[in-house]
């Protein structure tokens, strides 16, 4: 634990509600404690049933406040009278939202400090619910996180730190998603700090995006099942980003033998096809490829519907085409 946060007017002066769901938010979670936070609250979404047991299955946020021994809500609704006279009660000087839902006005508006959200993109570019998926899939060779205020408007209110990364030219979403965790976590830290000790300045985002053209300014919107689909006619490049955008899930998809087939990691190949459009090419042992307009796309990684994921030579020693 550093000097910063033993002081009173440290990170342990400010009183914080952590709201988070997913194994995303577990990460900034553990850093803010770490880092001496002083979390009054964690919110994060009701226990569901899952598998074929449909045993009640706690998020990854409230498994790590169990083992911590943190203060535990979990409302059906955000707006309830029960939820809101709770947070109240806990008089927070700042809320922390990390992967949860879209709050109302009533919560995110309570704490003096306001409510801070982590998101994963440079803002004001890929705004949205998957702006992970966006930056693979269009190619971006760098993305970021942003720490900024909440407003009405979703992902719009005023910026307060940012830190950017590489794209490697393979990385998977999941890849970025895990590089993401760690380097948002620490931005996160870092502003939490700067709140403690008034070092931060905010800056809204509209007087960024008036420099954009609405070409210039990409968007982030929710995955469904047609973005998923491959279509073959399309270069390697942009099938190859695609494949690595929804990767590990939902997973790009084409159909082989009238049976769905998921593909999670790929190679180019850039040359003048032999072969016609979509038309499967294998030796049946180490290679499995499909055409494209302008090569070929090699299948790494797959999972035919009914099947395990697996890599490509597993996939063929089990498999005749």
């Amino acid at each position: 634990m550093d000097n910063f946060s033993n002081s009173p007017s440290g990170v342990g002066g400010l009183r914080v509600i952590f709201m988070g769901t997913p194994e995303f938010a577990v990460a900034s979670l553990d850093a803010l404690l770490q880092a001496g936070c002083n979390i009054v609250s964690v919110v994060t979404a009701p226990d569901k049933p899952a598998g074929r047991g449909m045993k009640l299955t706690e998020s990854a946020v409230k498994k790590y406040a169990v083992e911590k021994g943190l203060n535990i809500l979990q409302p059906e609704k955000l707006k309830s009278p029960e939820f809101i006279s709770s947070l109240q009660n806990l008089k927070a000087d700042l809320q922390i939202v990390v992967a949860f839902r879209m709050l109302p006005e009533i919560v995110w508006n309570m704490p003096p400090l306001g409510t801070i959200n982590l998101h994963g993109s440079l803002l004001p570019q890929y705004r949205g619910a998957a702006p992970i998926n966006w930056a693979v899939i269009n190619g971006e060779k760098e993305t970021g996180v942003t720490t900024f205020k909440l407003q009405h408007e979703i992902d719009t209110g005023n910026i307060l730190l940012q830190k950017s990364f590489a794209i490697a030219d393979d990385d998977t979403a999941g890849d970025v998603h895990d590089k993401m965790k760690i380097i948002g976590a620490d931005l996160l830290v870092e502003t939490v700090k700067g709140f403690a000790d008034g070092t931060l300045n905010e800056m809204p985002q509209r007087s960024m995006v008036n420099g954009l053209s609405s070409t210039e300014l990409k968007h982030a919107p929710k995955i469904f099942t047609e973005t998923c689909k491959i279509d073959w006619n399309k270069p390697v490049d942009e099938i190859h980003n695609l494949i690595r955008g929804l990767s590990p899930f939902p997973g790009a998809f084409s159909f082989l033998q009238n049976k769905m087939l998921k593909i999670y990691r790929s190679k180019k190949e850039i040359i003048i096809p032999t072969h016609s459009i979509g038309e499967v090419v294998s030796d049946g042992k180490t290679f499995l490829k499909f055409a494209c307009s302008n090569g070929y796309i090699h299948v790494t990684e797959l999972q035919l519907e009914g099947k395990k994921k697996m890599l490509v030579e597993d996939f063929l020693r089990g498999h005749k085409l």
